[in-house]
């Protein structure tokens, strides 16, 4: 009988560039899966820590919720060391373009795609605002959801970088978040947890 599904956490320090200024920022990575496979939530600064954190199970893909420096810089290192796609939403190459100028992703998220591991499920919400392609992923038999940058403790996510949009991003969280379960624990790209319901007095 295999192992639970688990959720797993790794937060990684680095630099976020905006405007040609950087600054300093810790990224959280999440692991989604078992003692035998694991998903990989986002690929910030260094892929070290991340194969240390994967303990040498085998990874089922790494799926990107969006295109900003500090979420995609360790993608291409990490997908050499643990052989496994790298997932993207089309609509963020042009972030991408500026990361990993000579290489590309593997394979398109769509809203809807589907990835499986350790026995449950996590499906692709496409919610832009943030960015064009932002993406959550929602695991309903975990009564989960891993928003990027797109929902925060504390409301939506930060809307002053390139290609951001604020009524895109509450049209995105009305409509794709606020719909799933009270209860739903929301996993960030940044900073502590939250739940659905905890945010519904921040959305203005």
């Amino acid at each position: 009988m295999s192992a639970p599904v688990r959720v797993e956490k790794t937060v990684i320090s680095g630099v976020f560039s905006l405007d040609g200024q950087d600054f300093d920022v810790d990224n959280n990575v999440w692991l989604v899966g078992n003692d035998d496979e694991v998903l990989v939530i986002d690929a910030p600064h260094d892929a070290a820590p991340i194969v240390a954190a994967i303990g040498g199970r085998k990874v089922v893909g790494i799926v990107l919720t969006h295109g900003h420096n500090d979420h995609i810089t360790a993608a291409v290192a990490l997908r050499e060391a643990v052989d496994a796609p790298i997932w993207f939403h089309p609509a963020d190459r042009m972030l991408w373009d500026v990361v990993h100028a000579d290489a590309a992703p593997d394979a398109e998220i769509a809203d809807g795609t589907r990835f499986a591991v350790a026995g449950t499920t996590l499906q692709a919400l496409h919610t832009p605002g943030h960015s064009p392609g932002s993406t959550c992923l929602y695991a309903p038999e975990l009564a989960t959801v891993f928003t990027g940058d797109t929902l925060f403790c504390g409301g939506p996510g930060a809307t002053g970088r390139s290609f951001s949009d604020k009524p895109t991003i509450l049209t995105s969280i009305r409509s794709r978040l606020m719909s799933l379960p009270g209860d739903t624990v929301v996993h960030t790209g940044h900073g502590d947890d939250t739940t659905i319901a905890a945010e519904l007095p921040h959305l203005h």
